[in-house]
């Protein structure tokens, strides 16, 4: 009979609300039914919080390493560093390249996704507005001929996930179509098209909004743009990347009090920097300076993803732009569990899911990190 691990104690987010009268019992690396008992591995809690591990469904690297260079060792890296810092599940994020190295790309991160390292791949590029490219190398951007998407689909042999897209290029609306047909999520990102294409999109079947906000046409009275339409639409996810650089608080609770909180996905979108620090890193083909925790291209200065860890994304949530706890937990975790199809196994903790679970601190700093039933980062006492 296998050993059951019992942490009581704290507060304890449940997609009910959260309860502080209940234990959290973990029996074969899922969540059980039960109390503790004689032989248990009890494990006190008190003044803690225990959040499901976060989902993060666009990231491009971590630890110095990126998910672009298409290798099992870089790619482990990423995990790994994402992992001790909660984030549980998560999808491989590729930058702009030729279409035979995306492939080789895809081709590499599916072993993995296979293994159940990563949920998936997410492409974002090559189809996107040159106008609106941000850290994406000019050059390499075209139409998303729908024949080009099958390919990168194909050598994803069957764990893509997500592609962004700019869905006013010609092909866009067609390669929608064919990514929901495929049960690809459609996503609009990096689009210079107006409201109207936004719209259409959205009828062609797209589902998520990349990064709202940034690397498109901002919200304007008489050109309302692509954010009015994604904001509006009940049929949209929307990204958000809560670092303090990317978006003013008052325009994450502006997306909080328009979409819901059912509506919105609290992503990374980070790039090899995040957990290591300051320096000078690769980006697909492009070089970015990391300078106070801000990654912006060498040449022309533009942002370039990001160093967060969503841990730092929970505590800004709750400490800065003063959201409730269980709006952060379903942005970080449950709504992208949901997008990703991976929400009968993770994204809350209920029984018979993984015990994939954060625990926090009084003042929701991270000290522990539980993935499968095992501790990442073992908290004080473990």
């Amino acid at each position: 009979m296998s050993k059951r691990t019992v942490l009581t104690g704290a507060k304890v987010v449940l997609p009910g609300g959260v309860r502080e009268d209940t234990a959290l019992t973990v029996e074969d690396r899922r969540i059980v039914p039960g109390a503790p008992g004689e032989g248990d591995n009890t494990l006190d809690l008190t003044g803690h919080w225990i959040v499901p591990g976060f989902v993060d469904m666009h990231v491009h690297g971590g630890g110095g390493a990126s998910f672009s260079a298409g290798t099992h060792d870089e790619a482990m890296t990423a995990i790994a560093t994402h992992r001790l810092h909660g984030t549980t599940t998560m999808v491989a994020s590729t930058v702009t390249g030729d279409l035979d190295d995306l492939s080789r790309q895809a081709g590499a991160l599916s072993e993995l996704a296979e293994q159940g390292e990563l949920a998936g791949v997410h492409f974002e590029g090559p189809f996107i507005s040159c106008e609106r490219r941000g850290a994406h190398e000019p050059s390499l951007l075209r139409d998303p001929d729908p024949a080009d998407v099958r390919k990168l689909l194909d050598a994803a042999r069957g764990t893509a996930k997500m592609m962004t897209l700019a869905p006013e290029r010609p092909g866009g609306l067609e390669s929608v179509r064919l990514l929901a047909d495929n049960g690809v999520i459609a996503a609009v990102g990096h689009t210079d098209g107006t409201y109207e294409d936004t719209h259409e999109a959205i009828e062609a079947g797209a589902t998520v909004a990349t990064h709202l906000f940034n690397a498109m046409p901002p919200l304007g009275h008489r050109a309302p743009g692509p954010v009015a339409a994604l904001l509006e639409d009940e049929r949209i996810t929307v990204e958000l990347i809560n670092d303090g650089a990317h978006l003013h608080p008052a325009v994450v609770e502006l997306a909080f009090h328009r979409a819901g909180a059912a509506r919105v996905a609290f992503i990374t979108d980070a790039m090899g920097a995040a957990g290591v620090g300051d320096g000078r890193y690769p980006l697909g083909g492009l070089e970015v300076d990391v300078r106070d925790g801000v990654a912006r291209l060498v040449e022309g200065g533009s942002i370039a993803g990001s160093t967060l860890t969503l841990d730092q994304a929970f505590r800004r949530a709750v400490t800065v732009d003063r959201l409730p706890v269980g709006d952060v937990v379903s942005a970080l975790s449950a709504n992208p569990a949901r997008l990703l199809g991976v929400d009968s196994e993770v994204g809350s903790l209920e029984p018979g899911k993984y015990a994939d679970l954060v625990v926090l601190d009084g003042e929701f700093m991270l000290r522990g990190v539980m993935r499968r039933g095992e501790w990442v980062v073992a908290p004080q006492g473990a």
